[in-house]
C-alpha cells in the first residue's frame, strides 16, 4: 500500500480523504497549507501527492513547479475547484500527473489514485534495481540516470516513456499508444509530441542519435526499443 499526502486546507475535505484512503489500506499525511506541503513532500518518503491548487501561503501550481524543480518525481494528482482550462494545463506544464475537479466522487479520485500507483508502483526502498538502457544506468524507483561521465538528466516524462518502452522491449509501439497509456489525460498532446520526446531520449541513450540502435523508428506506424 502507498503513502499519500493530501495537502489540501479545507479540513472536512482532507479528512475525508484520509478516511476513505486508510480504508483502502494506504498510510495518509495532511498538510494544510502549500509551504506545510512542500516540506513534508521533501522530507517524507511519499509515493503519491493530492494536491489542491488553491492553497493557503504557496498555490498548488508553485508547489508542484518547485518540487519537479527539486527533481522531486513524486507523481502529483491536482485537486482543483475550478473550471478554468488553463488551471488544468499549467497543472500539467508544471509537472502534475493528473487532476481531478472539485466536487468529485470517491470513486472516481480512487480509480485516479489507483491508475497513477499502478504507473508508479510503491517500492521498498532497499530494493534497488539499476538497468542498463544503451548507454544509460536507470534506476527507475529513484528517477536516476547517469552514463559513463555522470548523472544525466531526464525529465519526469522522459523517464516515464523509457520505461514504458523497457517494459515494451522488442515489440512495437504506436504513437497513438504512448499518448493513451504515458500521458493518460485528456488534454491535447500530439503525435508529434511523441516524436520530439523520441529525439531527445536519443540524444540520452544512444552513442550515435543519428543512427540509433536501440530506439528504432518503425515507418507508418511507430517505434520499438531493443537491448
Amino acid at each position: 500500500m502507498a503513502k499519500i499526502l493530501v495537502i489540501e486546507d479545507e479540513t472536512e475535505m482532507a479528512q475525508g480523504l484520509k478516511d476513505n484512503f486508510e480504508f483502502d489500506g494506504h498510510t495518509v499525511l495532511i498538510a494544510g497549507d502549500g509551504e506545510q506541503g512542500l516540506q513534508m513532500a521533501q522530507n517524507t518518503d511519499i509515493h503519491l501527492i493530492l494536491l489542491d491548487i488553491m492553497l493557503p501561503k504557496k498555490s498548488g501550481l508553485d508547489v508542484c513547479k518547485e518540487l519537479r524543480a527539486m527533481g522531486i518525481k513524486t507523481p502529483v494528482i491536482m485537486l482543483t475547484a475550478r473550471g478554468q482550462e488553463i488551471d488544468k494545463v499549467l497543472g500539467l506544464e508544471f509537472g502534475a500527473d493528473d487532476y481531478i475537479t472539485k466536487p468529485f466522487s470517491v470513486r472516481e479520485l480512487l480509480a485516479r489514485v489507483k491508475a497513477v500507483l499502478r504507473r508508479y508502483p510503491p517500492v521498498d526502498g532497499t530494493a534497488e534495481k539499476k538497468i542498463r538502457i544503451g548507454k544509460l544506468t536507470v534506476n527507475f524507483q529513484r528517477y536516476q540516470a547517469e552514463d559513463d561521465k555522470g548523472e544525466v538528466e531526464l525529465t519526469h516524462k522522459e523517464f516515464d516513456m523509457l520505461k514504458y518502452f523497457y517494459e515494451h522491449k522488442g515489440r512495437v509501439v504506436s504513437r497513438e499508444q504512448l499518448l493513451d497509456d504515458v500521458w493518460d489525460y485528456n488534454a491535447s498532446p500530439t503525435t508529434r509530441t511523441i516524436d520530439n520526446h523520441i529525439l531527445k531520449l536519443r540524444k540520452k541513450i544512444e552513442i550515435n542519435p543519428e543512427h540509433p540502435r536501440h530506439l528504432l523508428t518503425v515507418h507508418g506506424i511507430g517505434y520499438k526499443y531493443i537491448e
